[in-house]
């Protein structure tokens, strides 16, 4: 078995006392001091992560735009130069090939951050499609990009020690190129993973453990910590967001998991566009839910969803966990349309037991704009 890939971090997890495990191949931290301790931490002053095993995609030359139009199914033409476009990328069946953030930084300058574990996947799959845009070149920059996000309330004020630039100015889903971070060349964007405010910190490999220790002593007046997958993956829970392998799949449509105002039927052709406009106006099955466990009890991933006698099996659960900071016992799960409604009572089957849980809007947590 191959030895699990070492992000430019590795030593820095390490010497937080970090516990590495082997997480899709990438030895990465899934906690240091807890996972409950680190959530709450970012949830009330800031975090630090470690997502430099995501990939990157550099896209340039003759048409980038238009093949992230016939790509993508949101709208990238809407980006001007320093945004940012979250978008779900899906096979002709409408099924999700990935979700993604594409960042403009220039008139023909495109970067795509994809899904670690897709990396290789959407490239070949970016790949094929790539060549029906003579001209137009995708490059693969995920070995030449490591990636640190800071995230939590107090991460504009930890910035601000490291950099002359006026990051307060930079917008919710922006991005500034060439940003100077502790003496560091970066690309800082401003979209966050985990319903907080926050920054992502691209950088150079050899230059991401500089910037790890340079933002760690300026954030720890402030109480910043180092977080891992386990607070990584219970954060965006309580935001709801979706996690490629549980909420959206190549079975799953990004109109079945919600993501509608995501999907774009107003630029044109696109690869998948006749088959969600197909089951736009059929009208969907089933839905992916917020659900609060009544009964005692974790709803997990992939335990079944049973109807409100707790008899029948009607859907299955995406994520669930423990909510730290909302301290309740949550789940996703996709259910039939006509069983998703805000207050609908429903079950889960916990280890043989139907226990009872309700429908609730999500996302479970929505900070406070300070």
């Amino acid at each position: 078995m191959a030895e699990p890939k070492k992000t430019p971090l590795y030593d820095q997890h390490v010497k937080c006392g970090g516990r590495i495990i082997d997480f899709g191949g990438w030895a990465l931290p899934v906690q240091y001091s807890g996972v409950i301790e680190e959530h709450r931490a970012t949830r009330e002053k800031a975090g630090l992560f470690d997502v430099s095993h995501m990939g990157e995609f550099r896209v340039t030359g003759r048409d980038p735009l238009g093949f992230l139009q016939k790509t993508l199914v949101n709208d990238i033409a809407k980006a001007a130069v320093g945004r940012c476009v979250y978008s779900p990328m899906c096979y002709p069946s409408g099924g999700c090939v990935d979700d993604l953030i594409v960042y403009r930084l220039g008139e023909k300058d495109y970067l795509v951050v994809v899904n670690a574990a897709n990396t290789a996947k959407d490239l070949a799959w970016m790949s094929d499609i790539v060549r029906d845009f003579p001209g137009t070149t995708l490059a693969d920059e995920s070995a030449e990009t490591a990636e640190l996000a800071l995230q939590g309330p107090r991460a504009v004020a930890i910035l601000r020690k490291l950099t002359e630039e006026d990051i307060g100015s930079l917008g919710i889903w922006a991005c500034r190129d060439g940003v100077v971070i502790a003496g560091r060349r970066c690309l800082l964007s401003r979209t966050g993973y985990t319903g907080e405010d926050g920054f992502e910190i691209f950088c150079s490999p050899g230059d991401a453990p500089v910037l790890w220790e340079a933002v760690m002593e300026a954030g720890r007046p402030e109480g910043l910590v180092p977080v891992g997958l386990g607070a990584r993956d219970t954060l965006r829970f309580e935001a709801a967001m979706p996690l490629y392998g549980q909420e959206i799949d190549a079975e799953r449509t990004p109109l079945e998991a919600g993501l509608d105002r995501f999907v774009s039927f107003d630029k044109g052709e696109y690869i998948g566009r006749e088959a969600l406009l197909a089951q736009k106006e059929a009208g969907l099955e089933r839905r992916l839910v917020g659900l609060e466990m009544v009964g005692r009890g974790i709803p997990r991933h992939g335990y079944p969803v049973l109807d409100a006698k707790g008899e029948t099996e009607i859907g299955y659960v995406t994520s669930g966990s423990y909510a730290p900071w909302l301290e309740k016992n949550l789940g996703l799960a996709y259910v039939p349309v006509a069983l998703s409604g805000i207050g609908q009572k429903l079950h889960v089957g916990i280890r043989g037991k139907a226990v009872e849980a309700v429908v609730v809007k999500t996302p479970f947590y929505r900070r406070t704009r300070r």
